[in-house]
């Protein structure tokens, strides 16, 4: 059994006060936090997708992965166990994340990962974005999809395809860097890897949203609270998403986006040179070009 989608993120920050307003005032995520130790953020009827902790990472600390039920958990963690990977189980994190069962464990580049099953669903409190997002795309397909940095890109392709179940979408070539596509549902990329000799996890997360008018009401709300816009709206080459891209107070990307290709059965895996068909275009301060 193989993962089914992008669960929840965390993320590790100094800067609560700039992510809460960067969550809600530009995302347009639902505040539900219950302590000033967390925020966490609603998009969907999940109880929360997004938590931003206090600390001084100014990363992504943990993923959460979802499978489909205890048998299939087990059936994952069985694979797991044979390729040397080991999981423990975590009882109190589970109660603390709101999920019937949780499994963690470390990637290759010491990322947590957390496996679970259970969600707590609250669709009987309606998600009201502050900021008029008609809704976001997750149901089957999940929180959306980030993309991580590597240091061993092979020793990640193994946790991820072999280990958790991913399958290759396609791949790109950015410079000099290679850049895997992989998916676990009908999205077409859920995960990244690019390899790159730096520090911290993420490149950059994605949120899609089920209106196009909503990227161009973030648009202007971004330029109105003064937040970088690190790539101008444009159309990806591999997913055909239309999005832009804006800094964090982190410093990693959101990338907010509609519509986009989806993988059906008989998806055919193909490589891409350039990361867009149009637009997209970097601040020369930002650096290298965002994968996508």
């Amino acid at each position: 059994m193989n993962v089914r989608s992008l669960g929840y993120l965390g993320v590790q920050s100094n800067k609560l006060d700039a992510w809460r307003q960067y969550c809600t005032d530009f995302l347009g995520l639902m505040d539900v936090s219950s302590s000033d130790a967390e925020q966490r953020y609603r998009m969907d009827n999940q109880a929360w997708r997004l938590s931003v902790c206090k600390g001084e990472q100014e990363d992504l600390s943990y993923v959460g992965f979802e499978v489909s039920n205890g048998e299939s958990l087990a059936e994952l963690r069985a694979r797991l166990e044979s390729l040397g990977y080991h999981a423990q189980r975590d009882d109190e994190l589970a109660a603390d994340r709101g999920v019937i069962e949780l499994w963690r464990l470390t990637d290759p580049d010491g990322l947590q990962i957390e496996l679970y099953h259970g969600a707590t669903d609250v669709s009987e409190c309606r998600f009201v974005s502050p900021t008029g997002v008609k809704g976001f795309v997750t149901a089957e397909e999940g929180f959306g999809h980030i993309v991580l940095y590597t240091k061993d890109i092979e020793l990640k392709k193994r946790f991820y395809l072999d280990g958790l179940g991913f399958r290759l979408s396609d791949t790109m070539t950015l410079g000099p860097a290679e850049v895997i596509f992989l998916h676990c549902n009908t999205r077409h990329h859920t995960l990244a890897l690019a390899e790159a000799p730096v520090e911290r996890h993420l490149n950059h997360l994605m949120l899609q949203v089920a209106e196009f008018n909503d990227v161009g009401y973030a648009l202007d709300k971004a330029m109105e609270m003064d937040i970088p816009i690190t790539a101008s709206l444009g159309c990806h080459t591999n997913d055909r998403m239309l999005s832009f891209y804006a800094q964090t107070p982190s410093g990693f990307d959101v990338e907010f986006g509609f519509g986009g290709a989806t993988i059906g059965p008989n998806w055919s895996v193909a490589h891409y040179n350039s990361a867009s068909l149009w637009g997209h275009k970097r601040d020369a301060l930002m650096g290298s070009t965002t994968p996508d």
